[in-house]
């Protein structure tokens, strides 16, 4: 099996990373979480023109009709960058809800604005490991999926008193800061929803509801319930099924990318920072550290392209929880590093390895626990035909 990265797919990845990196990320990144989506909305703009959004659309819709390798390249450097918005859902996994479909009116309806980036989605799956909805308040298209169904998302009837989405003021209050407290488990999944809903002329948006907790505070989460249907049947479950995996494989791929930014900055700043007189970098406690950092990157980095590789295959569930439970680890490792490296100041939210810090710890359990997929593999692995 081949895990080398062709010419054209380097290039595209060093193209990315160049706008990516004059995009002032962390600002956007901060400014999101402040409820001020705008220059974020803008780097995305610019992400979906790079043709980020359509890798995996059909030429029809307006896409490119790529690889999941492709997809996988792109996921990396936008995890290396830490773009804020629901990038795993409107990149990943609603292209590949939407033409799993045995209609195609949906994707007719969303994927030609999607792929564009006139339009971003979120979506929540009916089961606790993926039961809530990233950035609801912010996207244009909400969709819940489960039990052979897949609907337009609302916010629950008990939710109080909706708030007209096109009343920006009352947006800004609504997802403002203290809206969403600081967790320490990660993304929050299951537990009572909180609201959510709206129409929009594209699908469904939500109407600026209460998010629940996060660790990070750029994303915003938000618990959804089922409205207008959109498609169900036995088919559309294994579409669904089949969607889910695609986000296990972005969110590894998002991992990866953001271990790979926090090694390269700890690994500048151990080359500069000084103690008696020496670079920290020089120390044999501190390269111990970051050499099992980068091992431990390194040997991830195969196995998430073996789920992309075989994300047609039987052993696809397999093969995305294996890249995810190793890129996790991997990038909780860099993570740890880069906080203990960093010393005093990798503890405050003003510096920039903040915006990776959490996000690692949110993405660890954003597409579901270690368990969760150690299990997937177990089972996978006892099920499998004897050769």
């Amino acid at each position: 099996m081949r895990f080398a990265l062709s010419t054209e797919q380097l290039d595209f990845a060093a193209e990315l990373r160049k706008i990516l990196d004059a995009g002032q990320v962390p600002a956007a990144v901060r400014a999101w979480a402040d409820g001020d989506t705008g220059k974020g909305r803008a780097l995305l703009r610019q992400v979906a023109e790079m043709g980020v959004f359509g890798l995996l659309v059909d030429e029809q819709y307006g896409g490119a009709e790529a690889t999941p390798v492709d997809l996988t390249v792109a996921l990396v450097e936008l995890g290396r960058a830490a773009v804020p918005g629901p990038t795993i859902e409107s990149a990943a996994v609603i292209p590949a809800l939407l033409q799993g479909l045995p209609d195609p009116e949906p994707a007719r309806r969303w994927l030609p604005a999607l792929t564009g980036g006139g339009l971003l989605g979120t979506i929540a799956f009916d089961e606790p490991q993926r039961s809530i909805a990233l950035d609801a308040e912010t996207v244009d298209l909400v969709l819940v999926a489960g039990d052979g169904r897949i609907s337009l998302g609302r916010r629950t009837p008990d939710s109080g008193e909706a708030v007209d989405p096109t009343n920006a003021a009352a947006a800004d209050a609504a997802s403002a800061p203290g809206q969403a407290a600081a967790g320490a488990a990660g993304d929050a999944s299951g537990g009572s929803a909180a609201p959510a809903s709206g129409s929009g002329s594209t699908g469904a948006r939500a109407s600026v509801p209460s998010p629940l907790a996060s660790i990070d505070p750029a994303r915003k989460l938000f618990g959804i319930t089922a409205d207008e249907l959109v498609a169900d049947g036995e088919d559309v479950q294994e579409a669904i099924d089949y969607a889910f995996d695609h986000g296990v494989l972005a969110c590894a791929a998002q991992l990866l990318g953001a271990g790979r930014a926090i090694l390269d900055q700890t690994t500048n700043y151990a080359k500069q920072r000084k103690q008696f007189g020496r670079a920290i970098g020089e120390f044999q406690a501190v390269k111990q550290q970051l050499a099992d950092v980068l091992i431990a990157l390194d040997l991830a980095e195969p196995l998430l392209y073996r789920a992309a590789l075989t994300l047609d295959s039987p052993d696809r569930t397999r093969d995305v929880s294996a890249a995810l439970v190793a890129c996790g680890d991997a990038a909780h490792r860099a993570a740890r590093a880069g906080l203990q490296v960093h010393g005093a100041i990798g503890y405050t939210a003003e510096y920039d390895l903040s915006v990776w810090l959490t996000r690692v710890t949110a993405l660890r359990t954003a597409w579901g626990t270690a368990d969760f997929h150690r299990a997937r593999i177990a089972t996978a692995l006892r099920d499998r035909p004897a050769s």
